[in-house]
């Protein structure tokens, strides 16, 4: 959703509104995903995510919103492409490798709202079956986004209309949220891969000609 609601609403507005609506997504997928995640793993990529989210927040109050509105969009063509293409992680997950990745999430979380794909790209490489994947990156990036919210917050950087409209926004987004739950367990893995990353590209690549 970044790119075109950063084209409509502007950089700060969307990175503030997509991490509300992925944290207030977290009520309705949170508890179902929780008895299936990686506890250790998650650990290593939400701690150093915890530090990096306020220098992306920083970068994100600071730069152009012409620059930083071409660069969301960039990031979410990019990943899309490197999605689709199948590439993968192919070492043995690590502490280490953990650390620096969520280093990484938090920076593009926080200065993006785009974060998640390096670490889509990392536990994919895990033996896990899909379920604890998604339910590994479903508390992953609520917990992230509700970081950022808080960040965005202390920085003053939400206002009463940014916040009007998350609110109205988050009607239509849970809706969305509790049918996508349900089409997931009829849909194999390639199938719902191919869906999202479609739409994905299609939303960057539409931000970057607005």
């Amino acid at each position: 959703m970044a790119p075109l609601l950063s084209a409509l609403l502007g950089p700060v507005a969307t990175v503030l509104t997509a991490l509300f609506l992925e944290a207030a997504a977290g009520v309705i997928m949170v508890p179902a995903a929780w008895s299936k995640i990686d506890g250790k793993m998650l650990s290593y990529l939400i701690a150093p995510a915890c530090i990096t989210v306020p220098i992306g927040g920083h970068l994100l109050l600071s730069l152009d919103p012409a620059i930083t509105r071409r660069v969301i969009a960039g990031v979410v063509v990019v990943f899309s492409i490197v999605l689709l293409c199948g590439f993968r992680y192919w070492g043995s997950p690590r502490p280490a490798t953990s650390l620096v990745l969520g280093s990484a999430l938090g920076l593009l979380l926080g200065a993006t709202s785009v974060g998640a794909p390096p670490v889509i790209l990392y536990l994919l490489a895990s033996p896990s079956p899909p379920a604890v994947t998604r339910a590994n990156l479903t508390v992953l990036v609520t917990a992230v986004s509700v970081i950022g919210v808080v960040m965005l917050l202390a920085a003053g950087a939400v206002t009463a209309q940014y916040a009007t409209h998350a609110a109205w926004l988050a009607i239509p987004f849970l809706a969305a949220t509790w049918t996508g739950g349900h089409a997931f367990a009829r849909l194999n893995d390639f199938g719902a891969r191919r869906i999202a990353l479609g739409l994905t590209l299609a939303s960057g690549i539409a931000g970057l000609l607005v």
